[in-house]
């Protein structure tokens, strides 16, 4: 089991994060184990998502069906939303033609990398924030009552701007409670040269802004995630405090996962992370792309989907850029 990090402020060096190692008994996520040998989703030649068929959100619907929203991305390297359902949460039947397309222009190369939770802006419906690319990468908020039809309510974090980030911004991971009076979410952006995790708060779930002068979850020289650090799927809140699972690249751009936790009253203070991935590239189609085309990586696991189910939580997963992975893994005592 990963030994555990804790962190006495908001922001910690790779000297800090080493002089604090301790053991804590919080509940944490064990390591993952794969449910299927093969891709869950795989490019489909001819369609939307003749490139890429990856980085999926999934939920489960009124009728306990799972409904996948994932990225597909054709031969001209534009991105849509694709449509999948399933019954046990590991087969899925994708649909042909994408649920959410580019229409404006900052959308113009693709609607990117979905995550998906119940809105707890608007009750009863349903937010997906995804990047908005074209000349820039922007994290923007859509919303639908149905899962199939959306629109699209804004940029939540505009790129180039804010307290710290001098780059795109990324991955917006909204956290499912009020707090404070407050709605915030994890986000990615950057700062020294490298993709960090920053924190944004709302009061309207419209207008957001961050929330810290600096990234919340920093990268780690010389270590798995000390050249990406980003969100992975909402967060779970738990006895513990605001618990994350986050998508970490090495110098090399390897694509790991580990965790981290933060203060449920104060989401700006972090308790504890994983010292050591959970999760890792291990099988060939999480570690070799499919397109010679356009930019794909390889050695990549990125985590974007957790849905609860029974005593475990299913997690679907972006594999090498192209393909979509399904495991699972469970709460447990971290000692």
């Amino acid at each position: 089991m990963a030994v555990v990090l804790v962190a006495a402020a908001t922001t910690l060096s790779s000297k800090a994060d080493s002089r604090q190692e301790e053991r804590h008994a919080i509940q944490v996520f064990e390591n993952f184990k794969r449910l299927s040998e093969e891709p869950a989703l795989k490019p489909r030649p001819g369609k939307f998502d003749s490139i890429g068929a990856f980085n999926p959100t999934v939920v489960r619907d009124k009728s306990d069906k799972f409904i996948m929203l994932y990225r597909g991305q054709d031969e001209a390297g534009v991105s849509r939303v694709g449509y999948a359902e399933s019954k046990d949460g590991v087969h899925f039947t994708p649909e042909d033609k994408p649920i959410l397309s580019p229409e404006q222009e900052d959308e113009r190369m693709g609607v990117e990398d979905p995550r998906l939770c119940p809105s707890i802006i608007e009750p009863g419906t349903w937010d997906l924030t995804a990047t908005a690319y074209n000349k820039d990468a922007q994290l923007a908020l859509y919303r639908s009552s149905d899962l199939r039809n959306w629109h699209r309510i804004g940029i939540l974090m505009p790129a180039n701007k804010g307290a710290w980030n001098t780059k795109w911004t990324k991955s917006g991971a909204i956290v499912p409670e009020k707090i404070a009076g407050k709605f915030w979410m994890y986000y990615l952006g950057t700062a020294d040269g490298a993709d960090q995790m920053g924190l944004a708060n709302s009061s309207d779930g419209i207008n957001w802004k961050d929330a810290t002068q600096r990234p919340v979850l920093p990268r780690r020289v010389g270590s798995w995630d000390s050249k990406v650090v980003e969100p992975g799927p909402a967060p779970l809140i738990t006895d513990d405090g605001i618990l994350l699972l986050y998508n970490g690249a090495d110098d090399k751009l390897a694509y790991r996962t580990g965790w981290a936790l933060f203060d449920k009253n104060n989401p700006g203070k972090l308790l504890a992370r994983s010292a050591h991935p959970i999760f890792e590239p291990e099988k060939d189609w999480e570690k070799k792309v499919v397109s010679d085309k356009i930019y794909q990586a390889p050695n990549v696991v990125f985590v974007e989907g957790l849905v609860k189910d029974g005593d475990r939580y299913l997690v679907y997963y972006g594999a090498a850029d192209c393909r979509v992975g399904v495991a699972q893994t469970r709460l447990v005592r971290n000692h």
